[in-house]
């Protein structure tokens, strides 16, 4: 304020009246810019007014006083003005801002006014807080923050969407009043846009940064279409459903439905089986009308499931006397129907003699199977008490000589006898409920069960059973496993000696590899491993080793998870190659996404396992690929690896191998019958061949695949046809049942089931009989079993297609199915990107890889991994001439590289592969 050195009177002599009455008080200013405002007062009655300012007198040079009369009191009205500057207000430092105040004088004394306060306004240029742009669902809330720039007076806040102004008293669904804040409460799509804020006061305005609001949908499925129709009109097949991601489709980055759009699910049509004509009988005798008959039925096969009638006549008639047959002088055709009810009575005679006979053979053969089970004290039964659940079967006489029994040149052990009431099922060796003696198969040799069959089939030693029922058909192992499939009729293609299986398998090799690469296999397990061509550095010569654990594996599966495949062992651990090398490890899963959550797991230093990936999860560290029956792995380090599958759905499948061996006791007459449920990995096969070999046991029939489903419903194996009166097995022993956590959880040890048969004397030599191994609500397999008990007339069966026990280890190019010189070619081909995108991307969906690309972009050279892949996925086949379609297919080269020239393959590996069959 300014400085005033004449006091001002404190009272003004005034003639008597009233006290000042202010009829207008100084109002709150703000100085904008540098222009000074003016601040008033006005009063009645009033002699003299002056402003006071932060305490001070104004000096009266300073007012400009206007003075008049009131018209209705006559008092006297005076105002007043005075101008604030910004200089003035600068200058002013104080605890409170700047203010001035006025005081009028009357006769009777003096009034003040209000205080008003003078304040320079500014708005600041920065915004304390933007608003930020948002990715929102549909109908889910929007809150944009905005903290308007510091300024005096505070500024107004209003918002823009597309620069036009928000009215939120027009939309109830928007809300400004909070704190300057922008609120949606549920988004809609038309809320997407460009949101500002807007802030102004007297002296400016300032727009804040736009944000942009996505209001996005996520997809979702539409309902599942109907099944289509088997596509197989004979035989297995499957039928499929879809679905579409439009329920809703997604809509601004939203979202793509998870899940499969496709579903397949396999199916079996029955196939028609037309009728065919047994042979015809004899020729009836001559009847006194001179002829004979002869018929035949159509049941060789009968016709089944809409299949033809057999065409023809089934009965026949023709003259027996070459047409001289004359009776009374006539001729045949004119003496017929005087004979006609003599023949009928010859017939009815006929028929109630064979009834007498029958009668009475029948009366011998009960009289005598009663005597015969007097010995045990039980009485004949019905034979459903054995087979009850389990289908019947039809019977028919098939051709002598085809024993399948095999040859082993070790007998077992026979020093012991051990007798068992009940049923043998042993799983692990140091269950003390069923063995407390031994190992797992020692004693096997040694045990003799006696028992009795109440089963009362008449079936001969000649005679075989067949089965003809829905059961799916064996594999032996199955498509494309380190062994093949045997086919029945031609078994004489599938011998092979049970002495070529080592007594107890080396599940380990050892190679040393350099700068070429190479291949190391685990003989006849599935396990092999691919160190690729310049993994390991040139000058540089490693000892590799990959081994499988025999032991009880540290890996404990939680809840209902499973090991799917051996724990595999490659090393040195502390070696790192500069490109993948490649682990394949089989695996027992039928793979389906939908219901096998599967991961590859790694055991540390310390002895933990932890998780290195999920085989569906998207990563660059590691790849896994999953076919039917094996996982190839490309990986940078070696280690300790293992599968682990995890069942998402009752409908996963485990698949167990179902194999029998028999061997005779240590009571000649008696002959015991051994059933495994293991993995179907070739590894946990070779590991029951080896003990079996042990034990003097031979392979009995090919091994079938059960599709074991985490249903929580048990196993049951049985024995079922024995023949009656040459085999017998004790009443209600034939059968046992295995609970379905020991099935699920047994591995990697199979699951074995012993059974004991007696014969009743000696001289029978052959057996029949079938092994029936279902899931009770699930999958059937019916073994077949026919063999001979004596050595020299046992026939062998093999057990693997692919025997790689030869070629444990190879090193160089005779490990590799494509030549060095054509996969550069490749190479160099493929990894050259143009206009048409990355060319190895196309290499890699040729050969049906589909998933996580990202692995083999961060690769030097993507298309030699993805050729790597390939040599480990046809270690066994080498189909040259398919990589060749594909390649072709692409249109980047046109010549098969299974025709290179011989200049391009030494030869001495190229031999190799031909007695390979690669």
């Amino acid at each position: 304020g300014n400085e005033n050195s004449e006091a001002l009177p404190e009272s003004i002599p005034s003639a008597p009246g009233t006290l000042p009455h202010f009829m207008e008080e100084p109002d709150d200013a703000y100085i904008i810019k540098s222009n000074p405002i003016v601040l008033r007062c006005k009063a009645m009655p009033a002699m003299q007014i002056f402003f006071k300012c932060n305490g001070e007198w104004v000096h009266q040079n300073e007012h400009v006083s206007e003075e008049s009369m009131d018209e209705t009191t006559g008092l006297k009205v005076r105002e007043v003005f005075i101008n604030v500057t910004r200089q003035q207000v600068e200058d002013f430092h104080g605890p409170e801002d700047y203010w001035c105040q006025c005081v009028a004088w009357s006769h009777l004394g003096t009034s003040k006014s209000r205080k008003a306060s003078v304040r320079i306004a500014y708005l600041r240029k920065n915004f304390e807080q933007d608003p930020q742009g948002k990715e929102v669902p549909i109908e889910g809330m929007i809150v944009l923050h905005c903290r308007p720039p510091e300024g005096v007076p505070a500024a107004e806040v209003e918002w823009l969407k597309n620069e036009e102004p928000i009215d939120s008293n027009l939309d109830e669904n928007i809300d400004t009043r909070a704190d300057h804040n922008l609120i949606i409460r549920q988004a809609r799509l038309s809320d997407s846009g460009n949101y500002t804020c807007m802030a102004a006061n007297i002296v400016a305005k300032r727009r804040s940064m736009s944000a942009t609001v996505v209001v996005y949908v996520n997809g979702g499925w539409s309902s599942w279409t109907e099944w289509s129709n088997c596509n197989a009109r004979c035989g297995r097949g499957w039928q499929k459903r879809s679905r579409t991601c439009t329920n809703p489709a997604p809509l601004n980055g939203g979202a793509f439905c998870e899940g499969m759009s496709v579903q397949k699910i396999t199916c079996t049509s029955l196939c028609p089986v037309d009728g065919n004509w047994e042979v015809w009988s004899e020729w009836s005798v001559c009847s006194p009308e001179c002829e004979h008959l002869r018929v035949r039925e159509c049941i060789a096969p009968p016709p089944r499931n809409g299949g033809k009638y057999c065409e023809g006549l089934s009965q026949e008639s023709e003259n027996c006397t070459e047409g001289l047959c004359i009776q009374d002088k006539k001729p045949l055709h004119e003496i017929k129907s005087q004979n006609i009810e003599t023949a009928s009575d010859i017939a009815l005679y006929s028929g109630l003699g064979a009834a007498v006979i029958a009668v009475a053979v029948l009366a011998v053969g009960v009289t005598l199977y009663r005597r015969s089970q007097s010995e045990y004290g039980v009485d004949v039964i019905d034979s459903s008490a054995l087979t009850g659940g389990f289908q019947t079967f039809n019977f028919k006489t098939v051709r002598q000589g085809n024993s399948l029994l095999l040859n082993s040149s070790m007998q077992p052990d026979l020093t012991v006898s051990r007798t068992y009431s009940g049923p043998i099922c042993l799983q692990d060796p140091m269950d003390k409920e069923l063995m407390t003696e031994s190992s797992l198969f020692n004693p096997l040799s040694d045990i003799k069960v006696k028992v009795q069959s109440s089963f009362m089939v008449s079936l001969g030693v000649t005679e075989r059973a067949e089965y003809h029922g829905k059961a799916h058909s064996g594999t032996f192992p199955h498509g494309n496993r380190a062994f093949g499939t045997i086919q029945a009729r031609n078994k004489a293609t599938y011998i092979q000696n049970l002495s070529s299986i080592s007594t107890k398998s080396e599940l380990k090799t050892t190679a040393i590899f350099g700068h070429l690469g190479g291949r190391l296999v685990v003989p006849n397990t599935g396990v092999s491993l691919l160190i690729p061509h310049g993994a390991i550095p040139e000058e540089s010569s490693w000892e590799i080793y990959l081994a499988i654990t025999q032991k009880e594996s540290s890996l404990q599966p939680e809840g209902t998870d499973v090991l799917l495949g051996p724990e595999v062992t490659c090393g040195p651990s502390d070696l790192s190659v500069s490109t993948p090398f490649a682990l394949t490890i089989p695996h027992c899963a039928e793979v389906n996404s939908e219901h096998w959550n599967i991961h590859l797991k790694k055991r540390t230093q310390q002895g933990k396992w932890e998780e290195v990936m999920s085989v569906e999860e998207e990563t660059t560290s590691c790849y896994c690929l999953l076919d039917p029956y094996a996982c190839h792995i490309l990986l940078n380090s070696f280690g300790t690896y293992a599968l682990i599958g995890e069942p998402i759905s009752d409908c996963a499948v485990r698949q167990l191998k179902v194999a029998v061996f028999g061997c005779l006791s240590c009571n000649s007459l008696d002959y015991n019958l051994r059933v495994y449920c293991m993995d179907n990995t070739p590894c946990a096969f070779q590991e029951v061949v080896s003990d079996e070999r042990l034990q003097g046991g031979q392979l009995l029939e090919e091994p079938k695949l059960l599709h074991f489903k985490g249903n929580t419903f048990s196993l049951q194996i049985s024995v079922l046809d024995i023949p009656p009166f040459l085999w017998r097995i004790k009443p209600f022993t034939a059968c046992q049942e295995v609970p379905f956590s020991r099935v699920w959880c047994s591995s990697p040890k199979p699951l074995l089931c012993a059974f004991s048969l007696e014969r009743y004397t000696p001289a029978t030599t052959q057996l029949s009989c079938k092994v029936c191994v279902r899931q009770v609500k699930g999958h059937e397999q019916i073994l077949q079993i026919q063999t001979s008990i004596l050595e020299n007339e046992r026939e062998t069966i093999t057990f693997f297609a692919h025997d790689d026990s030869s070629f444990p280890a190879q090193m160089g190019p005779k490990a590799f199915k494509i030549p060095y010189s054509i996969r550069q070619r490749i190479c160099a081909t493929f990894d050259t990107p143009n206009a048409k995108g990355k060319d190895w991307q196309m290499l890699a969906q040729k050969n049906s890889i589909n998933r996580n690309l990202s692995y083999f972009a961060t690769q030097s050279s993507p298309s030699a991994v993805i050729l790597d892949l390939w040599e480990a996925r046809h270690q066994h086949d080498g189909d040259l001439d398919s990589l060749a379609c594909a390649l072709e297919e692409i249109g980047r080269t046109h010549s098969k590289i299974s025709d290179i020239t011989e200049t391009e393959i030494e030869e001495p590996d190229f031999n190799y592969s031909r007695q390979n069959g690669l």
